[in-house]
C-alpha cells in the first residue's frame, strides 16, 4: 500500500454531495464506499461488468483459451454463417 498523503479538506454541498476535484486517480470514476463505525468513509476504486463477464471470469481456463486464440490467429475457426457481401 502506498504511503498516505496529507489529508485534504472537502465540504458537502446542500444535497450532501462532495466534489473530489484533483483527489484520486483520474482513471477511477466509480468507487465502492465503506462507512466505518467512527464515520470514516473509505472509497475503493471499483469497476462495473456485465453478468456475462463475471460468469466468464469464474472459468479461468476459458479466459486462457481466449487469450491463446487471440494471440495465434491460425487457431481461428471460420464461421459457416452466411454473411452479406
Amino acid at each position: 500500500m502506498e504511503p498516505m498523503l496529507m489529508p485534504e479538506l472537502v465540504e458537502l454541498d446542500a444535497q450532501r454531495r462532495v466534489a473530489l476535484g484533483r483527489l484520486g486517480n483520474p482513471e477511477h470514476d466509480r468507487y465502492h464506499v465503506t462507512e466505518h463505525s467512527d464515520g470514516t468513509l473509505v472509497f475503493t476504486p471499483a469497476v462495473m461488468m456485465t453478468a456475462h463477464e463475471a460468469a466468464l471470469l469464474r472459468h479461468p481456463e476459458l479466459v486462457e483459451q481466449i487469450k491463446a486464440d487471440r494471440a495465434d490467429p491460425t487457431r481461428a475457426v471460420r464461421s459457416k454463417a452466411h454473411r452479406p457481401r
